[in-house]
């Protein structure tokens, strides 16, 4: 089974020019697919199997990140069902030449677990084995309320 600190993932991605939207900063839609993409990474790493996006929870974009800044995506897992996964996941613009980090942005997708034929299989149940692991669970829990 495995545990929750061993689905978080953290990936960088430079916001080049042709990321940008009209106000000069990352498009949504560009952090949106980079979110999906770093959430499946967790949720296939927790369900040792391909995971394909059921749902985008909820989506805050908080503040904007601008060319040139880094944005750092985090997730992990923090709750699985019989054969769904929840995804946490935040964004941070980070300035490349400092690592001087804001959050700019926090969100859960729903992935589910699914065999070679795209039929649902069922996940293996969550463990949380360490402090930072409940502080990390009970923090996306609570977001969900």
């Amino acid at each position: 089974m495995p545990t929750l600190l061993e689905t978080r993932i953290r990936n960088r991605f430079r916001v080049q020019p042709n990321h940008a939207n009209n106000n000069g900063t990352l498009h949504g839609g560009y952090l949106m697919k980079w979110l999906d993409e770093v959430g499946a990474m967790s949720a296939m790493r927790f369900a040792a199997e391909t995971c394909v996006t059921a749902r985008v929870n909820e989506l805050d974009f908080e503040r904007p990140i601008r060319i040139g800044d880094v944005a750092l995506v985090e997730s992990y897992v923090y709750a699985a069902g019989t054969s769904s996964v929840r995804v946490a996941l935040r964004a941070w613009r980070e300035n490349p030449r400092t690592g001087d980090t804001e959050k700019t942005t926090e969100s859960s997708f729903t992935f589910v677990a699914i065999d070679d034929d795209g039929r649902p299989v069922p996940v293996p149940v969550l463990r949380v084995d360490s402090e930072e692991g409940e502080r990390l669970r009970k923090r996306a829990l609570e977001s969900d309320s």
